[in-house]
């Protein structure tokens, strides 16, 4: 489950006069939001963290760019060729 704290952070930008404590809100600006509402905007905050997830495993297998550089200060074209073959298969691996 979702932590509320994250969710309204999230939605909200971290603006002051929110709180939370126990996975409860404790204070909201306007008043303590409904049920529903918390509920709409913790599926809005899943789909969002899901829809993204892949950027971060993208960014954990890719291969370092040191990589790259090192080939083409080398004019080394069969090391720039894997770098990016590299690339393209985490690209596949972990599609949009």
């Amino acid at each position: 489950m979702t932590n509320i704290a994250q969710v309204i952070g999230w939605k909200f930008n971290h603006q002051e006069g929110m709180s939370t404590k126990g996975g409860i809100i404790t204070a909201f600006p306007g008043g303590i939001p409904s049920q529903a509402d918390q509920d709409t905007w913790t599926a809005e905050y899943e789909s969002h963290v899901s829809a993204n997830a892949y950027k971060e495993k993208r960014k954990e297998s890719y291969p370092p760019a040191t990589d790259y550089l090192d080939g083409i200060v080398k004019g080394d074209q069969a090391q720039i060729d894997k770098y990016i073959a590299d690339c393209l298969a985490v690209k596949d691996k972990y599609p949009k």
